[in-house]
């Protein structure tokens, strides 16, 4: 059977999605004894290596295809913009694994990706002083309404979600943001998206690295340990991440913003069936509301103006 190159986009980026919709349950199901920092500073040093490795070949791969194209000099700004989504990507990973370990995989991952469009949409406003569009504002609105709800619901008789683990979720939410909004800055002054990916994954090891000697990693003693640390920077960060960057070039930003979703409605289902966590009555409308605010985001979307999406967390 022969498919054509929009449905290998279609299935590299819903597989991307699927994947880093894996990643706070591989943590949950990790050996006893982790903390979200020493799970976090694994994954990225083994995804970030992965991933440069991964990468920067694919750029270089590219050049050669396209040797008329013009090519930007790497000076010292787009150097610190690349090195700030490293870090960024560095700091999500604690960020999230907090928020999972405090308030379930469920509804962590749904908090953090749904504050993450929000808040890079006004991060962006900050930045280019330019207003939203009637329907980002009312995407914003029911996701923000979705967050809140989901923050006052949280798992089924917990009486609520712990603050700090909502923190975590929104911090990691705001890591992306400006994640998302520093590369779409990188990809319109020329640079490569595989580039632009390679180096935030070789600093955001570089970042791992250096904290390593700061955590405890005697859980890698444990062979579940180390599948974990290797499935979560293998598949999750490098495999996801390289996936998500080619499929995007042949989509469309409402298409890839639909597609996205397949990322929470997997890390819920893997919550909710795998883990045995359960959501409260409002928790689960407060899901469906941030779900229609997301929604509502992909399809706005569909304007010229709008940035593509150009990574996801996970």
């Amino acid at each position: 059977m022969r498919y054509n190159g929009d449905v290998l986009h279609v299935i590299a980026v819903l597989l991307a999605a699927v994947l880093f919709g894996t990643t706070g349950t591989s943590q949950a199901l990790g050996p006893d004894g982790t903390t979200p920092l020493a799970v976090g500073v694994m994954r990225i040093v083994i995804g970030g290596t992965a991933l440069a490795l991964l990468a920067f070949p694919l750029a270089s791969r590219h050049a050669k295809r396209h040797p008329s194209a013009t090519r930007p000099r790497l000076g010292i700004r787009p150097a610190l913009l690349m090195a700030l989504t490293g870090l960024c990507l560095a700091v999500y990973q604690p960020l999230f694994f907090l928020g999972t370990a405090r308030n379930g995989v469920a509804v962590s991952t749904v908090i953090a990706l749904g504050s993450a469009p929000v808040l890079a949409g006004l991060l962006e406003w900050a930045l280019t002083r330019r207003l939203p569009s009637a329907t980002w504002i009312g995407a914003t609105a029911l996701a923000t309404t979705g967050v809140v709800l989901l923050g006052f619901g949280g798992s089924a008789g917990s009486g609520g979600t712990d603050p700090v683990g909502v923190a975590g979720a929104v911090g990691a939410g705001a890591s992306f943001a400006v994640i998302a909004n520093v590369q779409r800055r990188l990809l319109d002054a020329g640079w490569d998206a595989f580039t632009v990916v390679g180096a935030m994954g070789a600093s955001a090891a570089v970042v791992g690295a250096l904290a390593m000697p700061l955590v405890d990693l005697s859980w890698l003693a444990q062979p579940r340990g180390w599948a974990m640390a290797l499935w979560l920077g293998l598949a999750t960060v490098a495999a996801a991440y390289t996936l998500f960057t080619w499929g995007l070039q042949g989509l469309s930003a409402a298409t890839a913003a639909t597609l996205t979703l397949g990322e929470p409605l997997t890390a819920s289902v893997l919550g909710l069936t795998v883990l045995g966590e359960h959501l409260s009555a409002l928790a689960t409308v407060g899901l469906a509301v941030l779900a229609a605010g997301l929604a509502m985001l992909a399809w706005g979307s569909r304007r010229v103006r709008d940035p593509e999406p150009f990574a996801v967390e996970g």
